[in-house]
C-alpha cells in the first residue's frame, strides 16, 4: 500500500490529502479548496506520521515556525487545479489573478458581489419613488391650483408664478352645489315706457370667505298653468353689467346687482321662474 501524502495551505494552514497524479499536474501548484490560496504541494507537504528523533547533528526543526496543523483533515478532492496562468506578451512572466486571503482573514466571509449590485439597486429604485412621489405632488398642486389658492391665501403668489410658466391661471372655484352662492331677491316686471320688453332685477349673494365664479342664470317665462313658455341662459356678461369683474368672480361676502331687459313681445306670460348654473 503506498504512503499517503499530505500537504500543507499557507494560507489558512488546512492539510489535505494529496494523490501523486495531482502533485504531477502544474508542476505541484495546487489551490486550496478553502481560502482559495494557490501553493506548491510538494513544497508545503507534511508528514502525519509520529515524529523521528533528528540526528544531533541536524539543525533543530522550528515547529512553532510552521504554525499548528488544522483540526480538520480534508480529502485530496478539496484541492483544485489551478488554471494555465496568463501570459504577459511585452514581459513575458506568468502571473496569477488569485488574491490570498491573510491568515487572520481565513475563516471571514468574503461580500458577495451582488451585494453591491443589489445596493445600487436599492438607490436607483428608492431615487425613482422620488421622483415618482414628487410628480404626482406637482400634478395634484396643478390640478387643484383653484382651490389651494382660495382656501390657503399665501400660496396664492407661488401659484400664479407657477402659472406663468405652465400657462395656466388662477380662476375663481365654482359653487356647483350652490351651498353659499344664493338669489336673494329677484323680480319680474314690465317696463312701463316700452311695450313689450320686460325688467329681471335680482341680487346674487356670495356667503363663502374666498371668491366664487359668476353663474350663468336660467329665465323660465310660465304662462296661467305654469308651463313653459320661453327659457333663455343668460351668461355672467349679459347680467353682471360692464363694471364687473368677472374673471376675478364675486368676492367673498359680497353682492352683484342684476338688471336685466328681456324683449317678450312675442310671447304671452303669467309667471317666471329663476336658477343659477354652472356650464
Amino acid at each position: 500500500m503506498p504512503e499517503e501524502k499530505y500537504t500543507r495551505c499557507p494560507g489558512c494552514a488546512t492539510v489535505f490529502r494529496v494523490t501523486p497524479e495531482q502533485l504531477a499536474l502544474r508542476d505541484g501548484q495546487v489551490r486550496c479548496g478553502h481560502c482559495k490560496t494557490v501553493f506548491d504541494g510538494v513544497a508545503q507537504s507534511v508528514a502525519l506520521a509520529a515524529p523521528v528523533i533528528p540526528d544531533l547533528a541536524d539543525p533543530p526543526v522550528d515547529e512553532a515556525a510552521l504554525g499548528p496543523l488544522t483540526v480538520t483533515l480534508r480529502d485530496a478532492r478539496a484541492l483544485e487545479i489551478p488554471p494555465e496562468a496568463p501570459v504577459d506578451v511585452a514581459s513575458g512572466p506568468a502571473f496569477d489573478d488569485v488574491a490570498e486571503i491573510p491568515y487572520e482573514d481565513r475563516f471571514s466571509t468574503p461580500a458577495p458581489s451582488w451585494f453591491a449590485r443589489s445596493r445600487r439597486r436599492t438607490f436607483a429604485y428608492a431615487a425613482g419613488i422620488l421622483v415618482l412621489v414628487l410628480a404626482i405632488v406637482a400634478q395634484g398642486i396643478f390640478h387643484f391650483r383653484d382651490t389651494i389658492a382660495a382656501h390657503w391665501p399665501p400660496a396664492r403668489p407661488a401659484l400664479e408664478a407657477m402659472c406663468k410658466v405652465a400657462g395656466c391661471a388662477i380662476r375663481p372655484l365654482r359653487d356647483a352645489a350652490m351651498t353659499f352662492l344664493s338669489i336673494e331677491a329677484s323680480d319680474l316686471q314690465a317696463d312701463p315706457a316700452h311695450r313689450g320688453l320686460l325688467v329681471l332685477t335680482a341680487t346674487l349673494r356670495n356667503r363663502a370667505a374666498w371668491s366664487v365664479s359668476y353663474p350663468y342664470l336660467e329665465l323660465t317665462l310660465t304662462d296661467a298653468q305654469d308651463r313653459v313658455v320661453v327659457r333663455r341662459a343668460l351668461a355672467p356678461s349679459d347680467y353682471a353689467g360692464g363694471t364687473a369683474d368677472v374673471p376675478a368672480g364675486i368676492g367673498s361676502n359680497a353682492e352683484v346687482a342684476v338688471k336685466v331687459f328681456i324683449d317678450a313681445s312675442a310671447t304671452a306670460q303669467a309667471g317666471y321662474r329663476l336658477y343659477m348654473f354652472y356650464p
